[in-house]
């Protein structure tokens, strides 16, 4: 059985990953709406004429970070699911701290060469990459952990 109490180092460090992960992605949001504002590049009439920029959806710097942080909103709440299900599997604490530090640093690494230093393929297709593969692995150990229990 597992220990689900705070003072275990794989709950720490999957809290503790969560939490960077959920700031990475809380981020992004007035990121995209500082960039929208100093390039006069806004969704809504209403915010235009405050700042007097123009209505424009198609800006490409502001669709790039949107597209980053869309990308994040599918995949760090898989993250969060899949880190705690795996918990619960008992897996040596060490091996899952180590999962937990990459993909929140594939991921961060994603959002730097996505919106940041736009690098060329495949640096971002890595990264990704290996953030998902990191999930597939965490979901294959809990079907196959309680497979037996259906």
């Amino acid at each position: 059985m597992f220990d689900f109490a705070l003072n275990n180092p794989a709950v720490q460090s999957y809290i503790v990953y969560s939490a960077i992960l959920a700031v990475k992605l809380m981020a992004l949001a007035p990121i995209t709406a500082t960039v929208r504002v100093w390039r006069g590049s806004l969704l809504n009439p209403e915010d235009a004429k405050i700042v007097r920029g123009k209505v424009k959806h198609d800006d490409p710097v502001v669709e790039r970070i949107r597209r980053a942080h869309l990308n994040d909103l599918e995949n760090i709440p898989v993250f969060w699911v899949l880190g705690a299900l795996y918990l619960t599997t008992g897996p040596v604490t060490a091996w899952a701290t180590l999962l937990y530090r990459v993909f929140a640093v594939s991921r961060i690494i994603h959002t730097i060469v996505y919106i940041i230093i736009p690098l060329p393929q495949p640096a971002r297709g890595l990264t990704f990459a290996v953030a998902l593969l990191i999930n597939v692995y965490m979901a294959v150990q809990v079907i196959m952990h309680y497979i037996t229990a259906i």
